[in-house]
This record gives C-alpha cells, structure tokens and sequence, in this order.
C-alpha cells in the first residue's frame, strides 16, 4: 500500500474467502463502533468485541485503530471516485444547470453513508499524508473534468476555467460536508435544490461579476 506509514498499514491481507470475511467483519464492527463512541472512545477492544473477536485475533489484521480508520476512510473515496465514474459514463447532458445537478447528485451519493461515521473519518482522526494526497487526488479530477468542459463551452466566460471550476467542485464538497454534519433541514431534496441553484448561480453571474465598473 504506498503512501501509508507501516504503522496504519492492515497486517494481514486477506487472501482466503475465510480471511475477507473476517477482516470486512472488523470494518463493519468498527464503523458502528466510531459511529456510537466517536474517535477518541473508539478503541480496539471495543471494535474487537463489536465484531465478536478477541483483541489478539483483531490485531492480525490491523495494528491499532488508525490503521482501521484508513481502510474506512479509503473504501469512502473509493465509493466517491466510483460515483463520480457511473457519472460520466452515463453521459454527461448539454446544459450547466443539467452538469451541476450530475456534481450535486455524484458528490450526494459519495456522502450517502452515514454521516456521524464521514464527521470521524475526516474531521475528528489523523489523516495521513498519503490520504491527504488521497483527497486531493480524487478533488483534482473532478476540478480538471469541469475545467475541460468550460473549456469547451464558448456559451461560458470562464476567464481562468480551472479556477471556475475549483470554485464549483470546492463549493459542492464543502457544503455537502457542512450539511451532513450540521443538518440545517431534514429535507435532503430542499438542501440539494438549493446547492444547485448557488452553483448555477456562480456560472451565471461570472460574467458580470468579472467586468470592471462602467
């Protein structure tokens, strides 16, 4: 596994359909446990009895709880770069508001999980470099599909594309995260509307908002 310190690597990779098992059933066990215990209470012999195993048995397959918290943590962007893929494949349609929907939705689905489960993963844990790097991977290719469509879109003044786009791609990400954590309204329909209409909105105010006074 590049990138990942030894110490947050898993021991035993599973080889045998015995070995799969076991290690998903300390992953499920552990995500129920740092869903009820947060991060800090979320120890591995509280994951180790979640998951009906004795603590030695859990240690064979992951050295501590961080190591765990990875696996977690990169089975999330995984998810998120497989949504975002189903997204395109599919087509991507003609207009902007129709684009940024396909942003909204992809970046909804990748967050679908529970969210007291992502507030530990990626607010209340370390997170390693490699990770980071992680993150910043799967946000830069979402950031250079969008600039390539401005790009291509003489219909958009987009005077630095990638910036556009950063702006687009950072503003879903990070208002997606707000929502989840703090959930301003249980209606995840009318959070969503509303994202769109503010991403939309940043599209078609460029223009104006980038030419200097008359």
């Amino acid at each position: 596994m590049p990138g990942i310190p030894k110490p947050l690597r898993p021991r035993k990779t599973p080889r045998q359909q015995r070995s799969a098992a076991t290690r998903e059933q300390i992953l499920r066990a552990a995500a129920h446990v740092f869903v009820e215990h947060g991060y800090a209470a979320g120890t591995t012999n509280r994951i180790a009895e979640a998951a009906g195993l004795s603590i030695g048995s859990l240690y064979q397959y992951f050295p501590n709880k961080d190591a765990i918290l990875v696996q977690l943590a990169q089975r999330h962007l995984a998810e998120g770069r497989q949504a975002l893929t189903a997204a395109i494949e599919r087509g991507l349609p003609a207009t902007w508001p129709e684009r940024i929907t396909v942003l909204v939705d992809a970046a909804l689905h990748a967050h679908s999980g529970d969210p007291r489960l992502h507030q530990v993963l990626f607010e209340e844990s370390p997170r390693p470099p490699a990770l980071l790097a992680d993150l910043r991977a799967l946000q830069n290719t979402m950031v250079d599909l969008v600039a390539d469509l401005l790009r291509e879109d003489p219909a958009v003044d987009a005077p630095d594309p990638r910036l556009t786009a950063w702006f687009l791609v950072a503003t879903t990400e990070s208002l997606v995260h707000r929502y989840l954590a703090d959930r301003p309204t249980s209606d995840v329909a009318v959070f969503r509307q509303q994202l769109i209409a503010v991403l939309t909105g940043m599209l078609g105010t460029h223009s104006a908002a980038t030419q200097p006074p008359g």
